[in-house]
């Protein structure tokens, strides 16, 4: 049965680069792992062998490295536009760059002395970034991963439908828990347009859907989901869609009857599997989705 070749792609991937910028006696951290992916006129190496048309893997990573010290590192999606850009418009062969960016945040370590260059990590979220550019048009999607967040009341959960298999006792009262799997689709596309400012854009989703999170009196997890997505949507205009991926990370009142003890909403068990999973995108009216239903594979 004859065959032909598919969708393909190459690039070295979890390029760690550590920037560190001194401004005197204060040092500033960008701490990247940066993955990069390229595709274009690749057949015949798929095909014959042949190399003629491939940039080593080995030379992408040295780009990540060597465009660290000659851009510098303003933000992740600054860094990865400048490398799609360069990867896309200085080898003939590649028609689309892919540049996937985790970022892990530092915060600096107050101390006695004059000098500023000690940090903790900060253990919160990691924020992630993908740009994709075919030498025309971009495409940014920002998001971040790890983030647990809780209300410890002003949560419910009743009314939902019974058969013989029910056994969750409905709850006026509950902790809601999870932990934050989210993406952003920005409307830049266009060199032509003014871009945005990407640090500052961070920022602000991110306190809109912590702000959501906390000020939504939740019935469900479905209901405080849309709120973050929308609560989004509604005060960033460079934001046109956002997808979450919220596990549910249920905590169960303990029985203390047993030990002659009640249990006034205050013991709880910390249940890590199974979790209920919700999911969905909030979109700006009139705009289409784009970002991947499964976000592993983003």
């Amino acid at each position: 049965m004859p065959t032909f070749l598919g969708q393909n792609q190459y690039g070295k991937a979890e390029n760690r680069v550590v920037k560190i910028t001194r401004d005197g006696a204060t040092h500033h951290i960008k701490d990247l792992n940066v993955s990069v992916s390229l595709s274009g006129d690749m057949d015949e190496v798929h095909y014959s062998g042949s190399n003629a048309n491939v940039l080593p893997t080995d030379t992408t990573k040295n780009t990540v490295y060597a465009f660290a010290k000659e851009h510098g590192i303003e933000s992740a999606e600054q860094f990865g536009i400048h490398l799609a850009r360069h990867f896309v418009t200085s080898q003939e062969p590649i028609r689309t760059a892919r540049i996937r960016i985790e970022e892990y945040a530092w915060e600096r370590i107050a101390a006695s002395g004059e000098a500023e260059h000690s940090f903790v990590r900060k253990g919160q979220e990691v924020r992630l970034t993908q740009i994709t550019y075919d030498g025309t048009s971009w495409e940014v999607v920002s998001g971040l991963k790890d983030l647990v967040v809780m209300n410890s009341t002003d949560s419910e959960f009743w009314g939902y439908v019974k058969d013989k298999y029910t056994t969750l006792k409905e709850a006026h009262d509950r902790i809601l828990a999870t932990e934050v799997s989210g993406r952003w689709r920005f409307n830049w596309t266009d060199d032509e347009q003014p871009a945005p400012d990407w640090e500052t854009s961070y920022d602000q989703v991110r306190k809109h859907m912590l702000q959501a999170f906390a000020e939504t009196y939740s019935l469900s997890l479905q209901q405080t989901l849309y709120q973050m997505g929308a609560r989004i949507i509604d005060n960033r205009g460079e934001i046109d869609e956002v997808r979450f991926s919220l596990p549910n990370k249920h905590h169960f009142l303990v029985d203390l009857e047993p030990f002659g003890l009640k249990n006034d909403n205050e013991v709880y068990f910390a249940a890590d599997r199974p979790y209920g999973l919700i999911e969905a995108t909030i979109l700006r009216d009139g705009c289409e989705a784009r970002i991947p239903v499964d976000l592993t594979n983003l």
